[in-house]
């Protein structure tokens, strides 16, 4: 299948046309996102293994993408090769990996969002706005595909505040984390969803404010909180990345 004849991908995952011109590296982008919607929403479970061809049936895309696609997730971590059988999906984080996260978070993003509300142009913080819109529509959405969605703008939320601080090995070392796509893995919940968005709204009014301090702090309850959400999850049902390690 040439690339002109490729279908495009929304950030739902749904196929449509893809415009004329639509190039190699665009269309691998889109198919990456939308694996990462798929893992989010544990619509690709974990343990579970992918081929490149029933990806590419799946999505409606040629092999290309698909194959761009998954040999950056496997650099990132994200999925195992398997020689001669496609790709696995890792198990979910143990609950020691989940709390170096949420400590190197804690470390970060307050010192990203501080700086972001010294420095952040009259653009990214109007960007910053625009992404709670649109997560706010994806907030009401029904099933799996819709909470992946979300999973994949409350990551970009997050790095649009690293971008807007300025300080690229911040947001370099957040991005190598992975943490949006580890955490979306462990439970789906609408509520999770609901109480983000408004800690959400308060770092962004704390950035617009030109406040510091306060965007700082916003940020810190919101990852404290976050963490206290993802937390009960290991103490109801225990170490889920032993468990599916184990399975």
């Amino acid at each position: 299948m040439d690339d002109e004849a490729m279908t495009s991908l929304d950030r739902n995952g749904v196929a449509g046309p893809v415009p004329p011109g639509r190039s190699r590296g665009r269309l691998a982008d889109e198919v990456y996102d939308t694996l990462l919607g798929q893992l989010m929403s544990l619509r690709i479970e974990p343990g579970s293994r992918v081929t490149i061809d029933a990806l590419a049936r799946e999505l409606g895309v040629s092999q290309t993408p698909i194959r761009d696609a998954l040999n950056r997730m496997e650099a990132e971590g994200l999925v195992v090769r398997v020689p001669h059988a496609g790709y696995r999906i890792p198990p979910q984080i143990t609950r020691h990996r989940f709390e170096d996260m949420l400590e190197v978070r804690l470390l970060l993003e307050p010192a990203a969002a501080r700086r972001s509300a010294e420095q952040a142009s009259l653009e990214q913080v109007n960007g910053l706005r625009r992404m709670l819109v649109e997560m706010e529509e994806l907030e009401g959405g029904a099933g799996p595909t819709a909470y992946g969605a979300f999973g994949l703008r409350d990551a970009a939320f997050h790095d649009l505040v690293a971008l807007s601080a300025g300080n690229e090995v911040i947001r370099e070392a957040l991005a190598r984390l992975h943490s949006h796509v580890h955490l979306f893995r462990l439970h789906r919940d609408a509520q999770v969803t609901h109480l983000a968005m408004a800690e959400h709204e308060q770092i962004v009014a704390a950035i617009a404010a030109r406040d510091p301090d306060a965007a700082a702090y916003a940020m810190r309850r919101h990852i404290l909180r976050s963490g206290e959400r993802f937390r009960r999850i290991f103490d109801e049902v225990g170490d889920v990345g032993v468990m599916a390690a184990e399975a």
